[in-house]
């Protein structure tokens, strides 16, 4: 007899077996009902966030009033809004939202069929890892000079140090994903009959799903970080720009709405793709 049909045989009590249901007025149900709602669990984050957004513009405020270096938050917002007034703003957020949406797609198109291929195949591990590993040591800022004299000063450059970045943190993280699936499940296809296609198609990749998504979510972070730097390969526009120009003149407000900008954007694309993370990988437990 199996460990579950010995389960199945054990002698029940009906007295211990299962707790008696709570009574609907009793404070057991009330706890329980406000447990499982779905609109509690997902208010109180959101408070939260509001909270330390709110204490993290008073500690400013208080920063600024003390004597720092710092421009006031009113004096960042009306910043804002002159830039906004005369277009400024807007273009610069066109044009480092682009770079950054290209660099980082093509980076992430590029990871994800790289990292399966080295987690999946010895051959292409053994061909492809010790370059991955060589340029995940050189920062992609260090790759700029060589950008400028191979690829011009277009916005070739600009994209291509911005992919690297995405790409060096996403493959590595894909391929992370293709070995640490459950040796059980791919032997348990093979014995159902699974060819590799079949396999590699319902186990690998969505055992593969949650570290392809972290990869994204840390190669989005990377995109914006080598934005800055990217952007001074002669641009004319961009938030990076814009920043560094402000350096020149130690215009605090105009950086400060490049920073909170930048910060903006990558927060809402991050949202996004932790939105796709519980889409795709709903199955997955989580706490």
């Amino acid at each position: 007899m199996s460990v579950l049909d010995k389960r199945g045989a054990e002698p029940r009590h009906p007295t211990t077996d299962r707790a008696a249901p709570d009574e609907p007025g009793t404070p057991d149900a009330k706890k329980t009902a406000a447990e499982r709602s779905p609109s509690g669990r997902r208010g109180l984050p959101l408070f939260l966030n509001a909270v330390s957004i709110a204490l993290g513009i008073a500690l400013w405020w208080i920063l600024a009033s003390a004597g720092f270096k710092l421009p006031t938050p009113p004096e960042v917002v009306s910043r804002a809004w002159t830039l906004l007034g005369d277009g400024t703003l807007a273009d610069d957020v066109l044009a480092s939202l682009t770079r950054v949406l290209i660099g980082f797609a093509l980076g992430t198109a590029a990871a994800v069929p790289v990292g399966f291929l080295m987690g999946w195949y010895g051959t292409a591990r053994g061909l492809m890892e010790p370059w991955i590993q060589f340029f995940r040591t050189v920062p992609p800022l260090a790759i700029i000079p060589l950008a400028v004299v191979v690829m011009g000063i277009d916005e070739t450059p600009k994209i291509f140090v911005i992919f690297l970045a995405a790409f060096l943190a996403c493959v590595i993280s894909t391929f992370q994903g293709v070995v640490n699936v459950d040796r059980t499940l791919i032997d348990a296809a093979r014995v159902l009959g699974a060819k590799d296609a079949t396999i590699f198609a319902r186990v690998v990749v969505p055992a593969s799903t949650p570290f392809i998504l972290v990869g994204m979510r840390v190669g989005l972070g990377s995109a914006w970080a080598t934005l800055v730097a990217a952007e001074l390969i002669a641009a004319q526009e961009g938030l990076g720009y814009r920043m560094q120009n402000a350096q020149l003149y130690y215009d605090l407000p105009t950086i400060f709405v490049g920073l909170i900008s930048i910060g903006i954007l990558g927060l809402l694309m991050d949202r996004i793709l932790l939105l796709a993370e519980r889409k795709l990988t709903g199955w997955q437990e989580r706490r």
